[in-house]
């Protein structure tokens, strides 16, 4: 086994690119650092995550700081200012996206358990406090990550990777 070549690796792309897949969305409620924003911002242009709305205190996708870990893949996606978290719930769902947190809170499902059919919209809040309570009330549902370990919570960055990934991986699945 070897490595794809420069060439092999945009085809494997190209090929992949050519897949229908329902619509992803992201909405950063009040992700603070820039360079968690800048991880889910990369990942979100691997991931083909069409819309991103982001909420204070989110740094916006243009920040210098933002840009050093999203090495410029911001060009790539269409975002968004909001006002606040439910402000870009109501702004994603008037876009005809299913809204899912992603948090440990009652009554959350765990992820591998949910229907991620459909056009989906994943929320995820700050570093320490998660999605603020308005947010979380305005999700049509919540999902969590089941971690095995010691450890009780991901890093935001983390957990928004493994979440797009479910979501992307459940509808090339099908």
């Amino acid at each position: 086994m070897s490595t794809l070549s420069g060439t092999e690796l945009k085809r494997l792309h190209r090929s992949w690119r050519k897949q229908p897949l329902p619509r992803l969305a992201l909405i950063l409620d009040g992700v603070a650092s820039p360079f968690n924003v800048g991880g889910l911002i990369r990942t979100a242009a691997a991931y083909r995550v069409d819309a991103v709305w982001t909420a204070p205190p989110t740094p916006p996708l243009d920040d210098p700081k933002v840009g050093r870990t999203a090495m410029g893949t911001e060009r790539y996606l269409t975002w968004s200012e909001a006002p606040d978290g439910a402000t870009a719930v109501q702004r994603a769902r008037a876009a005809g996206y299913q809204v899912v947190g992603i948090e440990l809170a009652h009554e959350a499902l765990p992820a591998h358990e949910a229907d991620l059919g459909g056009d989906i919209c994943l929320v995820l809040g700050h570093e320490d406090r998660g999605l603020s309570a308005a947010t979380l009330s305005a999700c049509d549902r919540v999902l969590y990550l089941p971690q095995l370990g010691r450890v009780g919570s991901l890093n935001v960055g983390t957990a928004g990777a493994m979440a797009i990934w479910e979501v992307r991986r459940r509808s090339l699945s099908r």
